[in-house]
């Protein structure tokens, strides 16, 4: 069944006029215990995302008032970095690559695969959080081309079929075993 989608679009029309239910104040212990100076931003953000389960406006506003580092400069870092995310991520992280050899040897008919088993398009988050759905360039497993990681967990020479089993085995107790 297909899902609805959550784009940064959306997350933000859903959240115009609503109080925000995020509890900021788990930021300062946060902060407390990381930050000793502007080198040490990385780690608070990550421990920040870590709680939250990413960066929202309100997070990234906080964090930059209890650290006295620029808002702009907080930005800068959650923006170039990739491990950081301003929407909302899907308990499931699912990584299709798209790199040289996946592509030669069928990753976009993987990308299809997966795109048509979880009802989504790739760069989404399913409502319900459950899936994301991201591309890379390059998952460094060229040698089993063409391939995927769900939760980190790499399913290495694919097919449409594969792709099926390899999301059944993630999706209802987060065993992702790949017995390729």
């Amino acid at each position: 069944m297909p899902r609805r989608v959550l784009t940064p679009e959306r997350e933000l029309e859903r959240e115009e006029g609503e109080d925000s239910p995020l509890d900021l104040g788990s930021l300062e212990q946060i902060v407390a215990e990381r930050y000793a100076s502007a080198g040490d931003l990385i780690p608070v953000l990550q421990r920040a995302q870590g709680h939250y389960g990413y960066l929202p406006d309100e997070v990234v506003s906080e964090i930059a008032r209890l650290t006295g580092v620029p808002a702009s400069r907080v930005y800068g870092v959650v923006t170039f970095y990739a491990q950081f995310s301003t929407v909302p991520s899907g308990r499931h992280k699912v990584c299709v690559c798209q790199g040289t050899a996946c592509h030669v040897r069928g990753g976009h008919g993987v990308l299809r695969a997966v795109e048509s088993e979880l009802g989504m398009k790739s760069g989404t988050t399913s409502d319900d959080l459950e899936y994301t759905l991201e591309t890379v360039a390059c998952l460094g497993a060229c040698s089993l081309a063409p391939v995927m990681t769900v939760d980190g967990q790499y399913f290495g020479k694919l097919t449409g079929g594969k792709v099926t089993v390899a999301l059944e085995q993630i999706g209802g107790d987060g065993d992702g075993s790949d017995e390729d």
